[in-house]
């Protein structure tokens, strides 16, 4: 299956972020840890060079426990400050503040040794759909935020947001999409529900997708559906609509019905703990 992406919307986003970045001291990437690289923006690196960088692993209560440690030091050996958070249930976003000014440190003592008091460090907010950027604003923010007007940036689809006296984020909406050339990101971001379902041909992505976790998590698809875990993967998608009564009128197994159970289930974390980007692979 060929996964398309949305470049049309790419040269806007990429034009706002530029606009924006020069009154940027920190970008703070939310990204999903299922898939920590292929939902990354290859272009945030470039655009944001020279500005401290914060990289939240949402979803991490989904992802793979170790797996989450292993990308935490990866990301931290690049020169990132990390940290693990489920911003559905509000766990970790405490920690955000703290890191955001240990990030910003050598800002914040530069404006102490030119006599620049009280003004407050600006981070720009970007992240890819469905990896929870706004959800992860509302938790920080809080109903404590406020909306300021009346600065560069202010503009339509994009809002200060003021979480206390001492930081604003920038929240600009569907900033920078992704474009890839490797199919494997498309079928990992359609995967964890990046890429709408309407557009893609389930049952061939649900077949992918068997084949990654019989071959990285054995054991789980067994347990959860109490399936053989065959090398063809639609034997697998077989079983699993035998066993969950997926039948068409005529008695006929229902794949498309089967598939539906099998992404919800993956996204939901019913399957288990997993994550599809393995470190070995990254580091070899």
């Amino acid at each position: 299956m060929n996964y398309q992406w949305y470049p049309g919307h790419m040269t806007k986003a990429k034009r706002m972020m530029e606009e924006n970045i020069k009154l940027i001291d920190l970008i703070i990437e939310v990204v999903d840890a299922r898939i920590p690289v292929s939902s990354r923006n290859p272009d945030i690196d470039e655009l944001g060079k020279n500005k401290a960088r914060l990289l939240l692993l949402n979803k991490s209560d989904l992802a793979d426990p170790e797996q989450n440690e292993a990308w935490s030091r990866f990301f931290q050996e690049k020169g990132f400050h990390v940290l693990k958070l489920n911003s559905r249930s509000g766990s970790g976003v405490k920690g955000v503040l703290p890191l955001v000014m240990e990030a910003c440190k050598e800002k914040i003592e530069r404006d102490r040794r030119r006599g620049i008091k009280n003004r407050p460090v600006r981070a720009m907010v970007v992240g890819i759909p469905n990896v929870g950027k706004s959800t992860f604003i509302n938790a920080f923010a809080g109903k404590a935020c406020t909306k300021t007007g009346n600065k560069p940036g202010v503009t339509k689809g994009k809002q200060w947001i003021r979480i206390n006296k001492n930081l604003e984020l920038l929240d600009t909406p569907g900033i920078l999409w992704p474009k890839f050339e490797d199919q494997q990101v498309g079928a990992r971001l359609a995967m964890v529900g990046s890429i709408k379902d309407e557009i893609l041909n389930l049952e061939e992505l649900s077949l992918e997708l068997l084949g990654d976790l019989r071959r990285d998590y054995p054991g789980l698809l067994n347990k959860r559906y109490e399936i053989e875990e065959s090398e063809k993967p639609l034997d697998m998608l077989e079983q699993i609509a035998e066993n969950r009564k997926c039948i068409q009128k005529g008695g006929q197994l229902d794949y498309q019905k089967a598939a539906n159970i099998l992404l919800e289930e993956f996204r939901n974390g019913k399957i288990g703990k997993v994550t599809l980007e393995n470190i070995q692979s990254q580091e070899q």
